[in-house]
């Protein structure tokens, strides 16, 4: 109870992201809030809704990659590759990945369940005012180029000011 006014006291500024499912997630909904510290950038995440962990010759479903896309743009289009629109991973500084600056931990659904904590010091919140948040399908292998292996994206959310 203690935690939400100490990061409202300290916090020097805030962002939120409200996710947008898609076809291949109907159920999926969720938040983030970005939290800018003194020393990096805490980062609060709570979904419900996932796909449960499923795993064939082809592909895995689950645990869920999730990343810092390039542009603000959530479009499902045809709903066969959801949100394309957001562009690539976020990668300011040319890193491999594994190592961008908008490469997250994965996300486990506890029946279809997440929530996370995990703090980071390769962004302030000011740089990420703007871009998305994309959900993957699948796990991130954190190896293959350019953007992981992690599947189809199951939803996004764009970064706004908190």
């Amino acid at each position: 109870m203690y935690a939400q006014p100490y990061r409202q006291t300290y916090a020097s500024e805030v962002a939120k992201v409200n996710f947008l499912s898609s076809p291949l997630a109907p159920n999926l909904k969720g938040t983030m809030q970005f939290y800018q510290m003194p020393y990096g950038v805490e980062v609060f995440v709570q979904l419900e809704g996932l796909p449960s962990f499923k795993k064939t010759k082809s592909k895995q479903i689950g645990p869920h990659g999730f990343h810092i896309h390039e542009k603000g743009v959530c479009e499902i289009g045809d709903g066969k590759e959801p949100f394309s629109s957001a562009g690539g991973h976020w990668n300011p500084d040319n890193q491999p990945h594994g190592n961008h600056a908008g490469d997250f931990p994965v996300l486990f659904s506890n029946q279809g369940r997440a929530r996370m904590i995990f703090f980071t010091d390769r962004f302030q919140v000011k740089d990420i005012i703007g871009k998305s948040v994309i959900i993957h399908e699948g796990p991130d292998d954190y190896k293959s180029q350019p953007s992981g292996a992690s599947g189809k994206r199951i939803a996004c959310g764009i970064i706004e000011r908190g």
